[in-house]
């Protein structure tokens, strides 16, 4: 075989081999990509995302919607090929994969965490709407989880509500932590509870007339976390998590199903108090779209997948944007057309700027850019 055509064709099986392993190959990456929005003004699946009994609610325009966005699987391993194609197109994003799953999460993991976080969100925007309309928020203190096989299981249950504990009274998470490790590891604490029911519709509540004392025996802290710190490890446990559980005067409900996470939380919130404003119309119908974490104090934090959000809300006809502030670096690096990017630090900035956007006077809007 002549020199030329012998190395023509090495190379030729040589790219062939390269394509071959570029296909095999899997990479350690998740792929995100645009997921869909939802108005918190409007209805999913026939009935309303946000619906409130016990109180007046008024008449709402346009939208406010939250954005998501579409995560691949734990368990999916891109080709190299798809790596690539991933990162050479605008409405995909390639990240590392244990940057959203880390290690030895799985799907069932994840979603739970999602979950969690998802109705920690949904807690947190009542209380910062109803706080920003003046309306008292309650609390009370609260097993957030029971540890399987801590001496807790099948004697107190998440969502139960703590009145006492050995006969006192407590209402924070560092009273009962102290009433527990007083004990030494053998002794029962007698905790008083107010079991969370369901009722004919599903909705769960606390039942006062079915206060009752449950007597947990305790062990080691060592003996439920093999990890625990020395100064910890000898102390008494009984197996659960406390903390709080905010209470309002009237019924605000979120009915999405399949969606996780805390981002959701500023715009829940905005839906909330469009919802409970005689007249407010806060949009002036126009077509707001926006993301970010929120806390019982109205402050907005940052967010993951923001390029991918914006997408979303451009796609779906919103005209502006609500940014974390804290995402705006990475969000005006590529700004869909159409779109105006927001900034916004509060609850109450994002109010300020609703009234800026139904007024006309979007000149004067907080943006990213500055």
């Amino acid at each position: 075989m002549p020199r030329r055509s012998a190395t023509m064709l090495a190379a030729t099986l040589l790219l062939i081999a390269l394509l071959c392993v570029s296909v095999l190959m899997k990479v350690p990456y998740t792929e995100m990509s645009p997921g869909p929005t939802y108005n918190t003004l409007g209805n999913q699946g026939g009935k309303p995302v946000i619906s409130i009994a016990g109180h007046d609610s008024y008449p709402t325009t346009g939208h406010l919607n939250m954005t998501t966005v579409q995560v691949t699987g734990a368990k999916y391993e891109p080709s190299l090929v798809n790596a690539v194609v991933g990162w050479l197109r605008d409405d995909v994003l390639m990240v590392p994969h244990d940057n959203v799953y880390p290690k030895g999460q799985s799907d069932a993991d994840a979603k739970k965490q999602n979950a969690e976080e998802f109705a920690s969100s949904e807690d947190s925007a009542r209380t910062a709407a109803l706080k920003q309309l003046g309306v008292p928020v309650g609390s009370e203190l609260i097993v957030k989880s029971v540890t399987a096989g801590a001496p807790a299981e099948g004697k107190l249950h998440a969502g139960d509500q703590i009145v006492a504990v050995d006969g006192a009274p407590v209402a924070t998470v560092d009273q009962v932590v102290a009433a527990v490790t007083k004990h030494k590891p053998g002794e029962s604490v007698v905790f008083t509870v107010v079991p969370r029911v369901k009722d004919a519709a599903g909705n769960a509540a606390a039942d006062p007339a079915a206060r009752t004392d449950v007597a947990v025996p305790t062990v080691r802290v060592k003996d439920l976390d093999p990890k625990a710190a020395p100064e910890r490890a000898e102390l008494a446990a009984v197996g659960i998590g406390t903390g709080i559980r905010h209470t309002y005067p009237f019924r605000i409900d979120i009915g999405l199903q399949d969606v996780g996470g805390p981002s959701a939380g500023l715009m829940f919130s905005l839906g909330i108090i469009d919802k409970l404003t005689p007249g407010g119309d806060l949009t002036g119908g126009r077509f707001v779209a926006g993301t970010g974490t929120i806390d019982d104090d109205g402050k907005v934090g940052p967010i993951g997948g923001i390029s991918m959000k914006l997408i979303a809300a451009r796609d779906a006809g919103a005209e502006y944007f609500f940014t974390p502030s804290s995402n705006c670096a990475e969000a005006t690096k590529n700004i869909p057309s159409g779109l105006t990017l927001v900034k916004t630090d509060t609850l109450d900035g994002a109010l300020k700027s609703l009234e800026q956007i139904r007024s006309g006077q979007t000149s004067a809007l907080p943006s990213c850019a500055k």
